[in-house]
């Protein structure tokens, strides 16, 4: 049989991988569900291969890549989990200093994807600090759904406050010039978001996909929005219009997008949801977002 594409798959086997990724239904469930796709040539199994990221060959920027200075720190987080890893990342022989950008995971831990994300924003000229936020559980045990069972056993506030640590240790790096946005992805959508409203001295914040805040929240926000949305992602994209009454109610400088016809995602290239054009498109925003905005 030849490799599965995302063409022969139907959108209702992305839909139930979206709600299996979000802790909606276990992997029992899922498997069960997903043996109703299994049609013709298609078996469960094949499926859930095709389905499972694989990071390996899918790595934009190695982690050795001479052009980088890329490493693992430690820093503490007082409020939160105590002492946080993550992966630093600036351009190689950088002496002075750079604007910083905060990259947040997924609901799953600091896989290789976001390592990814952080190598990628560092080559764009920024210190880029990834925190893991499953360190206080031992890290990112090396797959997706150990990390999502791992994530689902902390408090999100206490981990809001685990990237905020991360903030304020990218704002007093030798290397970082003070001026520092966020990136996240799913629930790093929602950090993102929540950065916005927690730390004042935030100079942007890009949420993918991300849950929204309270309307109480919401109010709060100053710092300038980019926000990326999947078109098909009818879960995260129900909150979407009270969250912009309210910034448009406090005047909140935001930018909206919503991709078509891509599913929540869409910018991770280690899965089938991934969409070339639009993560291309969106990671360009994004960058000439935080050009316009770090400085």
């Amino acid at each position: 049989m030849n490799p599965l594409k995302k063409e022969d798959i139907s959108q209702e086997v992305f839909d139930l991988y979206d709600y299996y990724a979000h802790n909606k239904i276990n992997r029992s469930q899922f498997v069960e569900k997903l043996s109703l796709y299994a049609i013709g040539g298609l078996t469960v199994s094949s499926l859930l291969s095709f389905l499972t990221p694989n990071y390996l060959d899918n790595l934009m920027v190695k982690p050795d890549d001479p052009n980088l200075d890329s490493g693992y720190i430690t820093y503490q987080s007082p409020r939160g989990g105590g002492a946080i890893k993550g992966l630093l990342s600036k351009p190689d022989g950088t002496t002075g200093k750079l604007p910083g950008i905060i990259v947040v995971h997924e609901n799953r831990g600091l896989n290789p994807y976001i390592e990814d994300v952080g190598r990628r924003a560092a080559l764009d000229g920024f210190i880029s600090l990834a925190p893991d936020a499953l360190s206080p559980l031992g890290g990112y045990p090396g797959n997706d759904d150990a990390g999502r069972e791992m994530q689902s056993k902390r408090d999100r506030n206490e981990m809001l406050e685990d990237f905020i640590a991360a903030f304020d240790y990218l704002k007093n790096h030798e290397n970082c010039d003070g001026n520092i946005g966020v990136v996240g992805f799913c629930f790093g959508g929602w950090i993102a978001n929540m950065m916005a409203v927690k730390v004042p001295t935030l100079k942007a914040a890009v949420p993918f996909y991300g849950g929204q805040p309270t309307a109480e929240e919401a109010a709060q926000v100053k710092a300038p929005l980019l926000l990326q949305y999947a078109e098909l992602d009818t879960r995260v994209n129900a909150g979407w219009p009270a969250y912009e009454d309210v910034l448009k109610a406090n005047n909140v400088e935001y930018t909206v997008h919503f991709y078509p016809n891509v599913n929540h995602g869409f910018h991770n290239n280690s899965t089938p949801r991934f969409d070339k054009e639009a993560a291309d498109l969106a990671w360009s925003r994004t960058i000439a977002f935080f050009k316009e905005k770090l400085k």
